[in-house]
C-alpha cells in the first residue's frame, strides 16, 4: 500500500465509489479509497436497487437524475454488468395534498429533465395491470427511473476509477485519523499509514465511528429495513417485460417486480427499530450480515400492500432480507466539511445510496476540488448540524424520518421529533399567546401567532391561516410588531488586524465611522457567493457580525479559515449570548424613545448605523436595521434580559396596538421589498453579479477574495441573471423550483416567492436567461398545473426609494 495520496475515501460502499469515481472524472486520480471488506459489504450489497427520480427537494432531485442517467451507461463505460431495469415508476395520490404536490414536483420535473406524467387510475391499470387502485386519485408516472444491482453499479463504479489511475485497497480497516501540525492527514489502518491532503468519512453505518476518530459525531441513526421477495407469480411469466415500481403511501411501500417475483418493501411507521443499540452503530466485526426477520412489526402494512397487488398474495415469501440502512436526521445526506475541521469530508447518511451514490459523488467533487458546486449544496452540507444534534435528537429525528419515507412533504408543515432544542428565554412566554415555532438549527423560533387557537391546515395552497398572517403583515406596515430572531448567527471580531482582515475577506467595504452598518458578502476564488453577513462597526477594533442561523457553523468556519498567521484577531461566536429583539414599524420609534435616553431621531441615530445604548435599562446594541422595509430596530440584549425587554416593549406598546408576528409574514414582507434570500436567491451557485447585487462589491478594493473572477465575468457577460416578478396566481404562489418559460421554451428556475399582504401582489425571484430579464417582460410560470403570467419587475413594489426605513 502507497503511503501517500492527495485524497483518502473511508469506506466502500456506493457512496465512497461513487465519489471515487467522480473524483476521477473531474481529473483528480490520485485517490485512494480503503475499505476493511469488501467492496459493498455494509448496506450497499443487500439494498433493493431502487431509483426513483421523485423526492420532494429541488436539489435532490439533481442528484437522482444524474444517476438515473449514468447507472444505464455504466456497462458501456466500464464492461461491469450492472442489470439496469429502466422499469420506471409510480407513486400513488390518494388525497388533494398527494396531487398539489405531484403538480408542483412536475414543474421541477420539466426543470430538471426526467420525465414526469400525472395520470389517471386508468392508466394506471393499463401499465400495471395487476394492481387494486381503489381509493386511488391519480398517479405520478416518472419514466426514466428503475432499479439495478447495487454490487454491480459498485463495482462498474470501482473498475472506471481504477482504470484511470485510483487505487482501491480491500480488507484493511482504518484504526485511526489525525491531523499533522502541518493540516495533512494521517490515515492509520491495519496495513500502514497514509498521509493525505484531504480525508472522506464514506463510511455508512459505520460514519460515526469513523467521525469519532477526529473527535466529531454525526445525527445518523441506522435503521433496520425490511424487504420481502415472493414466490414465484404464473402472471409475471406469461408476459414481457415489467410493470413500474409502485410507492403506496397507504402501504408505506414499494412494490415491483423481480424477475418473475414480487418484491415489497416496507416502511414502517410503529414500532421501529435501530438496528445497533445502545450506540447506534455496529462493532468493527459486522460484515456483510442481515437481522432476523420481524414481520410481526411489518403488520399492517404489508397486508396493506397485498391488498394494492392481490396478485401476490397467494405467491408465498421465497426470501427475507432484513438489513442496515442509515438515515440523517433529517433525511438528505451529509455532503461537505466537517466543521472546525479543514479538509475532513463527509459523504454519508443517504438512506437512498443506490439512488443517490452517483449524484452525491458528483457534486461533492466538484465542491472539493473546485471550492463549489454547481449544486446548491446549503440543505446537504454537514454544518447543518450542530452540538444541538445529540443521541437523543439524532435518535427521535432519524426514526421519524424513516418512518415518513412515504409521507407525502407539505409546506411549513411542523413534525414533532426531538423540538425544543434550543429556545430563546421567550419561549414559553410566545406560546401563551399563540405562537407556533418553526425549527431552525435546533433554535424555535416565531412563525406565526395562532390568535383564536386555530391550527394550520398545511397546503400548496393558500389556507387556512392566509389572512391570519396578512394581519401580522398589516401590523408592521401601518404600526408595530415586535418578533423573537435570538437563533441568528452573532459573532465579534476584534484586534487591531480586525478591519482590514474584513476589507480582505469581504466584497464590501467595512465602514469607516463607529457604528455603521454594511451588508457584505464572502466569496469563493471564483466569485460564488458563500456567505452574507450584516456587519457593524461598534469600533475601530471591534465588529459585530451577523448571519443566517443555519449558517452559524459554516460561517465560522470561512472567518476561522481565512484568517492569516500573523493577523492580530480574535473571533468569537455568540450566539449563544445575545438574544434579538426586532421591533419595526411606522411606531416603532413611539414606543422606543419612551425607554431610552438615546435620540433616536434620524438625524442622530440614522438608517444603516448602530449604537450601544438602554433600553427599559437594559444595555444592548441597537442597530436601525431590518428585513422587512419598515422604521425599526434589532435590539440585540444580553440573553438572561431578553424576557425582560420584552415585557417592557410590550407593556409600552399596548397603547400603539402592538403585535406578535413571525417568520411568515417576514417571508410575504421581504418580497414586497425585493429582498434577496440566503439560500434561495443567494447560494454557491451563483455569483453577486448573477444574482444582481453589484451595489454590494467595492471594486475599487486592492484586493478581495473573488475578485479577479467577478471582474472576469463582469467583462464577459452574464449566463443567467436574478429577477423580480409579479405573478398572476389565483390561489397558490411561487415556492421556488417552478420552470420559468417564454412561450415553449423553458428560460429559468424561481427560487422563493410568497404573496404581498399590503401590496395585493404574488410576488417571486427567478433565475432566467439574461435575454428574459428586462424589465415589462412577461413570462410564464407553472403553479400547481396552471400556466400563470409573471412580469419582470425592475424595483420593489413596496416602497422602492426607501423613504419609510429612512422615517
Amino acid at each position: 500500500m502507497k503511503d501517500q495520496a492527495r485524497i483518502v475515501i473511508v469506506g466502500g460502499g456506493i457512496m465512497g465509489v461513487g465519489l471515487l469515481y467522480h473524483l476521477v472524472e473531474e481529473g483528480c486520480s490520485d485517490v485512494m479509497l480503503i475499505e476493511k471488506g469488501e467492496l459493498t459489504s455494509g448496506s450497499t450489497w443487500h439494498a433493493a436497487g431502487q431509483c426513483p427520480s421523485l423526492v420532494g427537494n429541488y436539489n435532490l432531485a439533481k442528484i437522482h437524475h444524474h444517476g438515473n442517467l449514468l447507472y444505464p451507461r455504466l456497462e458501456e463505460l466500464t464492461g461491469q454488468y450492472v442489470s439496469w431495469h429502466r422499469s420506471g415508476g409510480i407513486r400513488l395520490a390518494r388525497t388533494q395534498q398527494d396531487l398539489d404536490w405531484f403538480q408542483y414536483m412536475r414543474g421541477i420535473a420539466r426543470n430538471v429533465g426526467f420525465g414526469m406524467e400525472i395520470i389517471d387510475p386508468a392508466e394506471i391499470r393499463r401499465l400495471n395491470p395487476f394492481m387494486n387502485t381503489e381509493g386511488v386519485l391519480a398517479g405520478a408516472w416518472t419514466m426514466d427511473d428503475g432499479h439495478a444491482d447495487p454490487s454491480g453499479l459498485t463495482h462498474a463504479m470501482a473498475r472506471g476509477a481504477t482504470r484511470a489511475g485510483a487505487t482501491i485497497v480491500r480488507h484493511n480497516r482504518v484504526i485511526d485519523i489525525r491531523q499533522r501540525e502541518s493540516g495533512d492527514w494521517e490515515v492509520v489502518t491495519e496495513k500502514g499509514s497514509v498521509v493525505a491532503e484531504m480525508v472522506v468519512n464514506a463510511a455508512g453505518c459505520f460514519a460515526r465511528r469513523v467521525a469519532q476518530m477526529v473527535g466529531a459525531d454525526l445525527p445518523i441513526a441506522n435503521m433496520e429495513h425490511h424487504y420481502i421477495v415472493t414466490g414465484p407469480v404464473a402472471e409475471f411469466a406469461d408476459r414481457e417485460g415489467e410493470f413500474p415500481v409502485i410507492r403506496d403511501p397507504y402501504a408505506s411501500a414499494y412494490i415491483r417486480q423481480e424477475q418473475k417475483s414480487g418484491l415489497i418493501g416496507i416502511y414502517e411507521q410503529l414500532d421501529m427499530k435501530e438496528a445497533w443499540a445502545p450506540e447506534g452503530y455496529p462493532p468493527w466485526s459486522s460484515d456483510s450480515e442481515l437481522f432476523t426477520d420481524d414481520l410481526d412489526r411489518l403488520m399492517p402494512w404489508l397486508g396493506h400492500a397485498m391488498k394494492r397487488m392481490p396478485v401476490l398474495e397467494n405467491a408465498g415469501i421465497r426470501r427475507v432480507v432484513n438489513g442496515a440502512i442509515p438515515h440523517s436526521a433529517d433525511g438528505p445526506p451529509m455532503l461537505g466539511p466537517v466543521a472546525g475541521l479543514r479538509n475532513f469530508w463527509l459523504c454519508c447518511g443517504s438512506s437512498f445510496g443506490i439512488a443517490q451514490g452517483a449524484g452525491c459523488g458528483k457534486y461533492l467533487a466538484q465542491w472539493m476540488l473546485h471550492g463549489e458546486s454547481e449544486l446548491n449544496m446549503t440543505g446537504l452540507d454537514p454544518r447543518r448540524f450542530g452540538v444541538f444534534a445529540d443521541q437523543d435528537y439524532m435518535r427521535a429525528k432519524g426514526f421519524q424520518d424513516y418512518g415518513m419515507t412515504y409521507f407525502t412533504p407539505q409546506p411549513g408543515e411542523e413534525l414533532p421529533a426531538a423540538r425544543d432544542c434550543r429556545t430563546s428565554p421567550l419561549h414559553e412566554r410566545l406560546k401563551t399567546m399563540g405562537c407556533v415555532h418553526t425549527q431552525t438549527f435546533g433554535w424555535e423560533r416565531p412563525k406565526w401567532f395562532s390568535v383564536d387557537g386555530r391550527e394550520e391546515d398545511y397546503s400548496y395552497r393558500r389556507n387556512n391561516i392566509f389572512e391570519t398572517i396578512g394581519d401580522e403583515c398589516r401590523a408592521v406596515r401601518e404600526r408595530v410588531g415586535l418578533l423573537d430572531l435570538s437563533g441568528f448567527a452573532k459573532y465579534e471580531v476584534s484586534g487591531p488586524d480586525a478591519e482590514q482582515f474584513l476589507n480582505r475577506i469581504f466584497a464590501n467595504r467595512m465602514p469607516a465611522k463607529d457604528g455603521g452598518i454594511v451588508l457584505a458578502h464572502l466569496l469563493s476564488e471564483s466569485g460564488r457567493i458563500r456567505a452574507e453577513m450584516t456587519i457593524t462597526r461598534l469600533n475601530e477594533s471591534r465588529f459585530y457580525l451577523l448571519s443566517a442561523a443555519a449558517a452559524e457553523l459554516r460561517d465560522r468556519d470561512y472567518l476561522q479559515q481565512a484568517l492569516g498567521p500573523d493577523e492580530r484577531i480574535v473571533i468569537r461566536n455568540i450566539s449563544e449570548e445575545y438574544g434579538v429583539l426586532v421591533v419595526a414599524g411606522p411606531e416603532s420609534r413611539r414606543l422606543l424613545q419612551p425607554l431610552t435616553p438615546a435620540n433616536l431621531d434620524s438625524a442622530q441615530f440614522p438608517w444603516l448605523s448602530g449604537r450601544e445604548i438602554a433600553v427599559a435599562g437594559i444595555n444592548l446594541i441597537a442597530l436601525r436595521v431590518n428585513y422587512v422595509g419598515e422604521l425599526g430596530w434589532e435590539l440585540h440584549v444580553p440573553m438572561q434580559s431578553l424576557a425582560e425587554l420584552y415585557e417592557a416593549l410590550w407593556t409600552a406598546g399596548q397603547p400603539l396596538a402592538v403585535t406578535n408576528f413571525g417568520l411568515y409574514a417576514v417571508n410575504s414582507l421581504r418580497m414586497e421589498k425585493a429582498y434577496r434570500g440566503w439560500g434561495a436567491e443567494l447560494t454557491n451557485e451563483v455569483t453577486m453579479l448573477d444574482a444582481a447585487m453589484e451595489r454590494f462589491i467595492k471594486f475599487e478594493k486592492a484586493d478581495f477574495t473573488g475578485r479577479e473572477a467577478t471582474l472576469a465575468q463582469r467583462d464577459a457577460g452574464l449566463l443567467m441573471r436574478l429577477i423580480y416578478f409579479e405573478i398572476e396566481a389565483s390561489d397558490s404562489d411561487v415556492r421556488g423550483g417552478e420552470p420559468v418559460f417564454s412561450g415553449e421554451t423553458c428560460v429559468g428556475v424561481t427560487t422563493s416567492g410568497a404573496y404581498g399582504h399590503s401590496v395585493k401582489k404574488s410576488l417571486g425571484f427567478a433565475y432566467v436567461d439574461p435575454a428574459h430579464a428586462r424589465a415589462g417582460t412577461q413570462l410564464q410560470i407553472d403553479l400547481l398545473g396552471a400556466s400563470c403570467l409573471a412580469t419582470v419587475l425592475d424595483e420593489a413594489v413596496y416602497d422602492p426609494s426607501n423613504s419609510r426605513l429612512q422615517a
